[in-house]
């Protein structure tokens, strides 16, 4: 991580990505900051829930469709990952201004907004956490196949791997979370790192990468938008803000800390997938290697790896592969499990206010609901390991997981705009068109997701 650290001091890339996360462009809230309980000044030793979103957000799939990207594309589309990066900032850095700057959580905030938050929300947790569960324990599973191919059928290892992330979360509060994510973290760091300097990238034709050209193919444009879309996260960057009070920062005495920590979240996330989009140039691309979709493609990957680099490579590789399918497992058993603890708490008192105290006290992760959701994410998913997922779930599946992203882009313009939030940390003009792009940018996609689905066979 600490060279991760020194690339972000580099002046140049520090102001800029400074400019993308003080989005509320007023001095009144430095004065307002100063009047509430934290650090004088942000310093790298605070950091913490970035890290924790950053290894949950980017999943196998990112991955895969990055080293996609740049086996079909070389690096003209490195700059769309660089976006996909700095739209997420934005999105993160407001989930998390608005549980400092009220001290009431984003499900709260939801709320406030109508019921009809609600009921998004709750089928949204029950169908979606159903079959997530089932694909990041096939996800961890794949590479404790590949590295122990004799031990046990792959659906066993899946279960083996919710069941660890279960008994992990249920019996740990955050702080061990957070230092167990932040070791996964270094190793998944390591492992990119080493490939992308391994494959030799050419850094001429990187550099060419950052101009935003549209590669010369059909549907490119669609092709990009995902790729900008599906870069680290998607119900976690709303689990963000919860993460941020679960550490103890509960008022704006935190904003430059966390407003720090946000940045550490996605220049990590940044070289993730730069990393990866090396790797995929310069591997994949050079010798014309198509790549299989789906978690499936990094086994494919650790394949090529060996008849390259050797068996140490590859299994390094695989190292890794584990690393970014187990955090996303384990952020999710605990992130969404802690939206869904204080769904039902802001459900059994409607007319009071969740506080993020609550869930800076550890309330929430003590909590019944914190628990069944918990269960929920690991149980009833094995059997889909086993029996293969049912068709209309799937579709319905896909359908809601495009449709959060708009959904949240567009309740946080609306709540950050309105009496809701005080004005020193309402948005400002950037802030606004960051969350706007975003919301049109997931807009496109959830409609291009719909239209795709053979609705046809669905009923």
């Amino acid at each position: 991580m600490e060279i991760a650290y020194a690339l972000l001091s580099r002046p140049r890339l520090w102001a800029f990505l400074s400019l993308m996360a003080d989005t509320t462009g007023n001095t009144e809230a430095t004065t307002a900051s100063a009047s509430h309980s934290g650090p004088r000044k942000s310093s790298w030793k605070y950091i913490g829930p970035g890290i924790v979103v950053a290894a949950t957000g980017v999943g196998a799939g990112d991955l895969v469709a990055t080293l996609i990207a740049g086996s079909n594309f070389g690096y003209t589309l490195l700059w769309a990952a660089v976006l996909g990066c700095l739209v997420k900032i934005s999105l993160a850095e407001a989930a998390g201004r608005w549980h400092l700057s009220t001290g009431r959580t984003l499900f709260d905030g939801w709320a406030s907004l109508g019921r009809w938050t609600t009921y998004f929300f709750v089928i949204y947790a029950v169908i979606w956490g159903f079959v997530y569960g089932a694909a990041a324990m096939s996800s961890s599973a794949l590479p404790l196949q590949a590295l122990f191919p004799d031990v046990m059928d792959l659906e066993w290892w899946g279960v083996a791997t919710g069941l660890v992330g279960l008994v992990f979360v249920w019996f740990n509060k955050y702080a061990v979370f957070e230092k167990v994510m932040t070791i996964l973290v270094g190793v998944m760091f390591v492992v990119t790192v080493y490939l992308a300097i391994r494959v030799t990238p050419n850094l001429g034709d990187a550099f060419a990468g950052l101009l935003p050209v549209l590669p010369d193919e059909k549907d490119s444009i669609l092709n990009t938008l995902g790729l900008i879309g599906g870069v680290g996260g998607t119900i976690t960057l709303a689990a963000y803000g919860y993460w941020v009070n679960a550490k103890g920062w509960t008022n704006t005495g935190w904003m430059n800390v966390m407003r720090l920590d946000n940045r550490v979240a996605y220049a990590t996330t940044g070289i993730f997938v730069v990393a990866m989009l090396f790797v995929g140039a310069e591997l994949l691309h050079s010798a014309n290697i198509a790549l299989a979709s789906g978690d499936k493609g990094l086994i494919q990957l650790g394949d090529i790896l060996a008849d390259e680099y050797g068996t140490a490579t590859s299994k390094f590789f695989l190292i890794g592969f584990f690393a970014t399918s187990f955090t996303s497992l384990i952020g999710v058993w605990h992130g969404v499990s802690l939206m869904f603890a204080d769904f039902v708490a802001r459900y059994r008192a409607p007319s009071g206010e969740a506080k993020g105290e609550e869930v800076a006290a550890g309330e929430r992760e003590r909590s019944w609901p914190f628990r069944a959701y918990l269960l929920w994410l690991t149980f009833p998913p094995i059997v889909l390991l086993f029996q293969g997922q049912p068709f209309r779930l799937i579709i319905l599946y896909g359908v809601l997981g495009a449709a959060f992203m708009p959904f949240l882009a567009g309740t946080l313009i609306w709540l950050l705009n309105s009496a809701r939030t005080p004005r020193e940390w309402r948005n400002g003009p950037l802030s606004n068109a960051m969350l706007a792009i975003a919301g049109l940018l997931f807009l496109v996609l959830c409609l291009k997701q719909i239209w795709d689905q053979p609705w046809s066979e669905f009923f």
